[in-house]
């Protein structure tokens, strides 16, 4: 487990905006070492996100959002271990993420 103090209940109580704002931020992460050739940290931030996605799927979701948060688990390990046959990019994945992290910043600033 790469994030040792994360709990199953505590990863429960964020919205499920914060938590793909916080897969996200481990995404982009991948992302960027993978683009400085840091293959090393890309694949352990790439392995903290399918964590963090495998968390939020052991909570019982909607239908939407298990199909969702399933295909994105899919599309992701397609971009990283695969043949990226989905035609992922970073730039896609920023903007997926993107709006996630606003979201979370705005649902934030209501309580």
């Amino acid at each position: 487990m790469q994030h040792q103090d994360l709990t199953k209940d505590r990863w429960a109580n964020f919205t499920l905006r914060e938590q793909l704002a916080n897969v996200g931020s481990e995404v982009i992460r991948a992302v960027n070492w993978q683009k400085k050739g840091n293959i090393q940290y890309a694949t352990l931030a790439f392995y903290r996100a399918l964590e963090l996605i495998d968390l939020t799927l052991a909570k019982p979701l909607p239908l939407p959002e298990l199909s969702e948060i399933a295909r994105l688990r899919e599309v992701l390990v397609d971009y990283f271990g695969g043949g990226n046959i989905y035609q992922s990019s970073e730039a896609s994945w920023k903007s997926y993420f993107q709006a996630f992290t606003l979201a979370a910043a705005l649902e934030r600033e209501k309580t």
